[in-house]
């Protein structure tokens, strides 16, 4: 099996968690690595975990002549443009044998289009990542419930939650830059994984049609002042000026063409989880039969008391977002694989060696971003989104949210 030589756009936080996947990952190398700042400390990792070259290149179009794949794991805002690189490079000669997209893949349907519009007439395989799907735990249940549902009727309703205390990044915190709140960086995992999991077996990713969306979002914790005034401080951002959501729940309906039934997808995200860290959780409801999952239900322990915590200096070692240094502190020895990225990884490679598709592509990657748009269109309407529309369905394909635009302010109430 010849190797899969992987150039990587972006340094930060989570390229950094992506090199931790990849190495655990057999058949590929990271040959390029390219960022707005020097990726220096990624390129060391690279090296350190014998992953390859981790050469830092001056620009993804110079970049995507020398590996076989492109990662796209740099912020929202620069999606577009490092498309309009790719594409450039593709057209020079470069020979590219996939580019990937990490979720979201744009902050709204124009700049999906656009990254469409700009690759697809390489015929280069557009590979979406949504590391929930892949997540072992969600394999397992899709395995396990496969006769279940066969016999019974599919799911009718799954809950998708995802929480944590808040971003790494200021541009995270930027909803001009992000393309909103907590919805639009996280709804997205929870509405691809829900939808993933009411869709029955052997049934293609798309097959369910989604028929509205509503939803409710609201700034609670970081547009109180003195989480406003830590926001300000640390990372320069202010939310009394252009303000997101830092917590968004609502329901997506979707219909099986096949029967007519529907089911529904039950969303619930924050950046106010002010406990032991990251935490994913999932339900689902069938007939005659159930599931629940919860990412902190861990095998491992660890219990720090006062006197000890002064020496620990990094919690994020335990867990990503972890809030504490000290008392019981939940551990997970290799959240890579629990989170699915290590197979979302072997996902694209098998598909590349067998010449079979990937589990999703940016066309799954456009639906999502709809959905989670048409979830910040509900909450300023303060109505469904009733997605058969066909006024609706136009409306979205050109629709900013207010909160993208910095106009959160006009949709977010606290006491000013």
């Amino acid at each position: 099996m010849s190797v899969l030589r992987y150039g990587i756009v972006g340094g930060g936080f989570y390229a950094k968690f992506q090199l931790r996947a990849l190495s655990q990952v057999r058949g590929v190398e990271v040959a390029g690595l390219v960022s707005r700042r020097p990726p220096e400390e990624a390129a060391r990792f690279v090296r350190d975990a014998r992953l390859g070259e981790g050469r830092i290149f001056s620009s993804v179009r110079e970049m995507a002549h020398h590996v076989d794949v492109v990662a796209i794991f740099s912020p929202n805002f620069t999606r577009v443009a490092v498309c309009e690189q790719i594409a450039a490079a593709l057209n020079e000669g470069a020979k590219l044998r996939a580019v990937i997209c990490d979720k979201p893949l744009a902050r709204n349907l124009i700049e999906a289009r656009r990254m469409i519009e700009l690759l697809r007439p390489f015929g280069v395989p557009l590979v979406y990542y949504e590391n929930q799907l892949h997540m072992k735990a969600v394999k397992a249940i899709r395995a396990q419930l496969e006769p279940v549902v066969q016999a019974m009727g599919p799911l009718m309703l799954v809950r998708a939650s995802e929480e944590h205390a808040g971003p790494h990044s200021a541009w995270f915190w930027d909803p001009t830059q992000q393309g909103g709140g907590v919805m639009e960086d996280m709804g997205c995992h929870s509405l691809a994984v829900a939808w993933y999991l009411l869709t029955p077996p052997g049934k293609p990713l798309q097959f369910l049609r989604p028929v509205s969306v509503q939803a409710d979002l609201a700034l609670l914790k970081w547009g109180r002042p003195e989480w406003r005034r830590e926001l300000l401080d640390r990372f320069d951002v202010d939310y009394t000026k252009t303000p997101a959501d830092d917590f968004a729940t609502g329901l997506v309906t979707f219909q099986n063409p096949e029967s007519g039934f529907l089911s529904k997808a039950q969303f619930t995200v924050s950046w106010m989880y002010d406990k032991q860290g990251l935490r994913v959780m999932m339900d689902g409801l069938g007939p005659g039969y159930a599931f629940e999952m919860n990412s902190l239900r861990s095998p491992v322990e660890v219990f720090v008391g006062d006197a000890a915590a002064q020496g620990l200096a990094d919690a994020e070692a335990a867990l990503e977002k972890q809030q504490a240094t000290r008392g019981l502190l939940t551990i997970q020895p290799n959240e890579p694989d629990l989170y699915g990225y290590v197979d979302e990884n072997r996902d694209l490679v098998e598909a590349l060696h067998t010449g079979g598709p990937p589990l999703m592509d940016w066309e799954f990657g456009r639906e999502i971003v709809r959905l989670t748009i048409a979830a910040y269109l509900s909450a300023e309407r303060k109505a469904a989104v009733d997605l058969t529309d066909p006024a609706t369905q136009q409306l979205l394909e050109d629709y900013v949210p207010l909160i993208q635009q910095g106009r959160g302010g006009e949709v977010l109430h606290w006491p000013r």
